[in-house]
């Protein structure tokens, strides 16, 4: 069960993601699913039962977490690469300074992303795509074996939209990242995920499946309760609810 106080957002909630996967969480806004998020990287503790978590032959698994852009002060006088040196704190420690394989790690994060050429722009007067993908090395730099990810495409329009998805598809599949993500539309995931989960807590709904199993139009009709069609466009399944065409 996982709450805040005395306000229980899930009950009885109970999923496994494996290593390598690539898994996303879809639902409206206020569905739960930053509470999932929290309760994954250890910020929120359940109420009731416990996460559990493999290992890898290094040791405990390493998370890295891109937060909603929305989450960050947007006052911050950083340049892009001392954002993505925040990154390095669980690795370099509360009282130490970065050193140089800290300065090397921020700068290939960058890389990773795309974006080496703004490692010295002001993190505030970068586009909201740009922001996206500085926060997206600043989880990189923390080395991770499981990247996890909140809203990343939130409030952009679509070539931004599928930029971003494309980065993170090549991050799942070059570097052998397990990809954790919520987003509160499923066509932006719909091309990517390897397993999908719709979650409502309104409507106490959490139903998970492969992207095969969930994507049809008669499973998402009976889930939104309205009509929805999965079509084929250019090689893309298109998720259309009610009149779209």
């Amino acid at each position: 069960a996982l709450g805040y106080g005395l306000t229980r957002v899930f009950e009885g909630l109970s999923f496994t993601v494996d290593a390598g996967d690539f898994f996303a969480g879809v639902g409206p806004n206020g569905a739960g699913k930053t509470t999932i998020l929290k309760a994954i990287l250890g910020i929120l503790h359940p109420q009731q039962g416990q996460i559990r978590f493999g290992r890898t032959q290094a040791g405990p698994l390493a998370f890295g977490y891109v937060p909603q852009e929305k989450e960050l002060d947007p006052i911050f006088p950083l340049s892009a690469i001392e954002v993505v040196l925040m990154g390095r704190v669980k690795r370099i420690g509360p009282w130490r300074r970065p050193g140089y394989e800290d300065w090397a790690i921020a700068r290939r994060s960058l890389e990773q992303a795309g974006i080496a050429h703004l490692a010295e722009a002001p993190f505030q007067q970068l586009s909201g795509g740009q922001k996206q993908r500085v926060l997206i090395a600043r989880a990189l730099a923390a080395e991770p074996d499981v990247l996890v990810l909140d809203e990343p495409t939130a409030g952009m329009d679509l070539p931004s939209e599928r930029s971003i998805m494309d980065l993170v598809a090549r991050l799942h599949n070059e570097e052998r990242l397990t990809i954790i993500m919520v987003t509160h539309n499923l066509n932006v995931v719909a091309n990517y995920a390897r397993r999908l989960a719709i979650i409502d807590r309104e409507r106490e709904l959490f139903v998970l499946g492969s992207i095969q199993e969930i994507l049809t139009d008669q499973n998402l009709t009976r889930l939104y309760g309205v009509e929805v069609r999965v079509q084929q466009i250019d090689g893309r399944k298109v998720v259309l609810t009610g009149g779209e065409s």
